[in-house]
């Protein structure tokens, strides 16, 4: 079967997104060790799984990198990948989705997540979308959270965890330290 994974950056006081709404913009300890970091989990997935919002920033951004000139190879490569990525997005409010390999789910979304479980391929990320997870997460639905944590103090914005109505038993499967200070956890849902 098919996991489910969720994959965000978080400060260390628990935020995936700063005060004004900005997602890894400027306190992700990023550099070469977080991109082999990502390479890595994006390589157990052949479907990203994305709320509107998201979609919408990624859409605007990702299909443009080949043919810019200033795109790094890591971009050009991640660029390709997600490319050729099934890419699955949920939203009430979408009529349609254009990138290449998307679909869009209006409706039924736990269904639609144990249904795309059960198919064979390789695992789902969510990769980014923080306000859809907490939704999967209350319905938990999410496998497996890799999460890595950068060596910062936001003070302020969107929490990685939020509005849980139970709770969710993890066990620690994985952690890594980077050069950076960032660390790379892994954690699997105990069901």
């Amino acid at each position: 079967m098919r996991k489910l994974v969720l994959f965000l950056h978080a400060s260390l006081d628990g935020f995936v997104e700063g005060p004004n709404g900005e997602m890894d913009i400027g306190w992700v300890s990023y550099d070469a060790d977080l991109e082999k970091h990502a390479k890595e989990i994006l390589s157990t997935a052949d479907t990203v799984i994305w709320g509107r919002g998201t979609y919408q920033m990624m859409h605007s951004y990702w299909p443009s990198v080949p043919s810019n000139p200033s795109a790094s190879q890591h971009e050009r490569n991640h660029a390709e990948w997600i490319e050729k990525t099934a890419k699955i997005v949920f939203s009430t409010t979408l009529e349609k989705v254009e990138w290449n390999n998307s679909r869009l789910v209006k409706e039924d979304v736990e269904e639609e997540i144990n249904n795309l479980k059960q198919q064979p391929g390789k695992d789902m990320v969510i990769l980014g979308s923080p306000r859809f997870a907490h939704h999967i997460m209350q319905l938990d639905l999410i496998d497996e959270y890799k999460i890595t944590v950068s060596p910062v103090l936001i003070g302020k914005g969107l929490p990685l965890f939020q509005g849980l109505k139970e709770k969710i038993n993890l066990k620690l499967i994985e952690n890594k330290t980077f050069d950076s200070g960032a660390i790379g956890l892994v954690y699997q849902t105990v069901r």
